[in-house]
């Protein structure tokens, strides 16, 4: 698990967009796993600047989304397919064809999770997949006691995850209390794997996931698993963390490393 540590936001998002470039230049039709939440909103704006100027281009790219609120159509403005494609596939040069979000309504849930799992593996599996980290440690919605095996399926939502995205719904709205998410599983099964976390309320679950140990309670912990899990964080919500001048350290180390390595390509 490589741990970066930066000073705010915009070098979070910087940083992460910086990683999904390099995703796509060397591989085009890369299988990107992508997130909502507020905070990968900075790191789509990012990529979005870069694709208006032509220095990115997703029009050979594929995604899957990590998961969907269930009892909502894909044209309801809270829908994660409807903030996908506000906050990013309407304003780049991606096949929405080539996006995909977890069913949020299907006929038959476990039929549709099946179903998306496999398409997940006849595209190639996950090249990077984007996270953020709940103030419980969840990932997707795979809330504290979800396997760390556990697949694409349908989980009830934890009342401090409805309390926390109960901003994002009108007084009287009607809120889901469940949702279709990709399993740990799943998420570890990814090439790479980009947590980003900012802000002070974040800062207890990142310590969890980082240095405690791996557990259900912390469903994020399962990422030090992960050959290539890369924690993106800013300032605060490093605060927990034991040795944080280690961490600069290790990350300083690695940056003078892959400039030799670049310089020998």
């Amino acid at each position: 698990m490589k741990v970066v540590i930066l000073n705010d936001a915009a070098a979070v998002a910087a940083y992460g967009a910086d990683i999904f470039s390099k995703q796509l230049k060397q591989k085009p039709n890369s299988v990107l796993g992508l997130a909502t939440g507020s905070t990968p909103i900075a790191l789509y704006q990012e990529l979005i600047a870069r694709n208006k100027s032509n220095k990115l281009s997703f029009a050979q790219a594929r995604s899957f989304n990590l998961d969907e609120y269930w009892g909502l159509a894909e044209d309801h403005p809270q829908s994660y397919r409807h903030f996908m494609n506000i906050n990013l596939f309407d304003h780049i040069d991606i096949d929405k064809t080539n996006t995909q979000v977890p069913p949020g309504n299907a006929k038959d849930p476990r039929a549709a999770c099946e179903q998306y799992e496999r398409d997940i593996i006849n595209a190639g599996g996950i090249d990077v997949q984007l996270l953020g980290i709940g103030r419980n440690g969840h990932i997707g919605f795979n809330e504290p006691s979800s396997s760390l095996a556990s697949r694409t399926r349908i989980k009830t939502l934890t009342k401090e995850t409805t309390d926390d995205n109960s901003r994002f719904f009108a007084a009287g709205e009607f809120q889901p209390q469940l949702s279709v998410t990709t399993g740990i599983g799943t998420i570890l099964e990814s090439k790479k794997i980009v947590l980003l976390a900012t802000g002070a309320s974040k800062a207890e679950a990142i310590k969890a996931c980082v240095e405690g140990p791996i557990t259900a309670s912390c469903p994020a912990s399962a990422l030090q698993m992960h050959q290539d899990a890369v924690i993106i964080i800013d300032e605060a919500a490093a605060t927990q963390l034991s040795d944080i001048d280690f961490y600069k350290h290790i990350e300083a180390e690695n940056q003078k490393l892959e400039k030799m390595l670049e310089a020998l390509e």
